[in-house]
């Protein structure tokens, strides 16, 4: 993280206002945004993006696309990687320090105790009202029911990515049931809602969860990802796209592009206008390649580097479908936050890294790397323990040809991005 996103987030953790743990209730914010005039009414085309994998990729992609159709787009994008500055996209660019500064004094002026969270929101909105972009897109936090993004009566349209089992500690029943039923089962009742490609089981619930929703429902089979001959197709009736990519490079978040894509052409964006953005499409620290940079130059040149903010089953298998496909041996290096379930997600591994190191993360409340050892050790795993990421780098590095994984989460991938 950046020294100035640094000295921002202490300051927000500081405050006396401001909590730090995550609390779930609109009554605070929504008790401000009336305070100073609700600018929330003021942001144009609201789409939110919810559900537990996929968000960034949804988000980012659905961005680029109306972008490339000379629309411009706000968007509140959560967590930041290398800069907080990352969280606020005002169109063309990110807020800037002194914009996210003077923000962060005129809520503290309010004087009404807010999560940081909430902060970080109303940040996004009062800015994004200021701007008065065509689209704003919000991306929703852990869950939705009493989400600080589920603000709005009537936004355009609210989309619903892959729902697994996360998030199960914020809730009082434990259950993939409940999960589904806190994300959507709060939906607008006038909007437009997209479900993109889930589990039968999952998709089953929610149908019944928003089957007395009277907005307009589009889920998956109304457009589709298919293969043919190693090459992915976006297929909506005749319709049909090669998704000729440089920088995507799994089935999971090809799903993603394939939605916006679907989404996009329902706004008016041609075909022509799509086929030629999907190239310049990349998602920061998901499967990302990184080439250029200071940890490139001191690797050895038969090395190859990847970060991949995976920290769910589903996105486990989800880069472990790309690993696979390479010929190289795959060391890896593992870090994660506290709050995930590292059982299940490293169990996912097996057989899959020649050597496996994990790590603390810097700066960040993460899982000791005791434990995470001991986890790897119970699924046969060859491990080591190493004191951060480029202890690691050096254990691993040699002449021998190999790809570097590092990934289990995305403040690991950021801390990687800023040292680079």
């Amino acid at each position: 993280m950046s020294l100035n996103s640094i000295k921002i987030y202490n300051q927000l953790a500081k405050e006396k206002l401001f909590k730090k743990t995550v609390n779930f209730d609109l009554k605070r914010i929504k008790k401000l945004l009336n305070k100073i005039g609700n600018p929330e009414r003021n942001l144009k085309n609201v789409i939110n993006v919810i559900g537990s994998d996929g968000k960034y990729s949804l988000l980012t992609s659905l961005k680029y696309f109306l972008e490339a159709n000379d629309k411009t787009v706000s968007a509140y994008i959560s967590p930041s990687l290398k800069s907080i500055k990352e969280r606020f996209w005002v169109g063309k660019r990110f807020l800037t320090y002194k914009e996210i500064g003077k923000s962060i004094r005129f809520v503290k002026s309010q004087k009404i105790k807010l999560t940081v969270f909430e902060v970080l929101t109303v940040i996004f909105i009062i800015n994004a009202a200021r701007f008065n972009r065509d689209f704003n897109i919000l991306e929703a936090g852990a869950l939705f029911a009493k989400d600080s993004t589920n603000l709005f009566k009537s936004p355009l349209m609210q989309t619903v990515v892959n729902i697994n089992k996360q998030h199960l500690n914020f809730l009082k029943k434990k259950t993939l049931d409940e999960v589904i039923y806190q994300k959507v089962g709060f939906l607008s009742k006038d909007t437009k809602i997209y479900v993109g490609r889930q589990k039968p089981e999952v998709e089953q619930k929610i149908k019944k969860y928003i089957k007395n929703n009277p907005s307009s429902k589009i889920f998956y089979k109304k457009w589709k990802l298919v293969k043919n001959k190693n090459r992915y197709y976006y297929q909506e009736g005749k319709i049909k796209i090669k998704l000729i990519t440089k920088n995507i490079y799994s089935r999971g978040l090809l799903e993603n592009v394939a939605m916006a894509i679907k989404i996009a052409s329902d706004l008016g964006v041609s075909k022509k206008v799509i086929k030629k953005t999907l190239p310049k499409i990349k998602f920061t620290g998901r499967i990302d390649y990184i080439t250029r940079g200071r940890i490139p130059r001191k690797l050895n040149k038969n090395e190859q580097l990847i970060i991949d903010g995976c920290h769910s089953e589903v996105s486990a298998k989800n880069l472990i479908s790309h690993l696979k496909t390479l010929k190289q041996p795959i060391y890896g290096i593992l870090g994660m936050s506290k709050n995930k379930n590292p059982k299940n997600f490293i169990k996912q591994f097996q057989r899959i890294f020649k050597k496996l190191l994990v790590v603390p993360i810097l700066n960040e409340n993460s899982i000791n790397n005791n434990h995470l050892y001991q986890i790897a050790k119970k699924n046969n795993i060859n491990v080591y323990k190493e004191k951060n990421f480029f202890e690691a780098i050096k254990k691993i590095s040699s002449k021998e040809k190999k790809i570097i994984c590092v990934f289990g989460s995305l403040y690991l991938c950021g801390e990687v991005l800023n040292k680079n």
